[in-house]
């Protein structure tokens, strides 16, 4: 693997990692405020690393939706990454088997696409693999912290999946990810809050966090 390729992925997938952090937190909330045990929250989003589909998915599991409803959902959400993913695959700088063709694929987000649609270069294996390492890692680490964030202070969490980030079409920058794309609207209401919460019943728990990162990056 060319490690300078990866690094150069992982250094471009990093602002969009922190910015999945706070999405995924929303997530991790909800689904453990809706009767999800930690483990199974993590597995969630560690094995499908999309947003929309996580959230309509666990509406059905809550509401005990047949399988058919489920696989339906999930491909009309979802389906519009077929198209992305052949996209991607006309810029392929070299032949690729099968093993990191399914990982490129797993990793292919729209912010992930449109980074990668965006390079000059030819897109390579480790650019790709690299370009999704942080992005994945945020994912899944943001919905343990907000299971464990939810579990702690006893919040019931009601999340509006509103998720209007607005698809970077070059490098973007850590406050950009966290400002310009506010990724999620989430609505806490406390059922055992600290202080802070009494006097403000709705907190909007991912937007606090953005903004707290947007203050402190470049």
């Amino acid at each position: 693997m060319n490690n300078n390729e990866y690094r150069v992925g992982v250094n471009r997938g990093l602002p969009v990692g922190m910015g999945y952090f706070s999405v995924s937190f929303g997530f991790g909330a909800m689904a453990v405020s809706q009767g999800l045990k930690t483990l199974d929250a993590v597995l969630i989003s560690a094995t499908n690393l999309t947003s929309a589909g996580q959230f309509a998915g666990l509406t059905l599991i809550v509401a005990a939706a047949t399988l058919w409803e489920m696989v339906l959902t999930q491909l009309v959400i979802n389906s519009r990454y077929a198209l992305m993913s052949l996209a991607l695959s006309q810029r392929m700088g070299e032949k690729i088997g099968l093993l990191p063709r399914l990982l490129i694929a797993f990793f292919n987000t729209d912010e992930i696409f449109a980074l990668a649609m965006a390079r000059e270069a030819p897109l390579t294996v480790p650019f790709l693999l690299g370009l999704g390492t942080l992005p994945f890692i945020g994912w899944t680490l943001g919905t343990l912290c907000g299971v464990l964030a939810c579990r702690g202070s006893g919040m019931f969490v009601v999340v509006h999946p509103t998720y209007y980030s607005e698809v970077a079409r070059s490098r973007p920058t850590l406050r950009s990810i966290f400002t310009a794309q506010a990724p999620l609207r989430c609505h806490a209401v406390a059922c055992r809050s600290p202080p802070f919460m009494h006097r403000s019943p709705y907190a909007r728990c991912t937007s606090l966090i953005s903004r707290i990162c947007a203050a402190s990056a470049p």
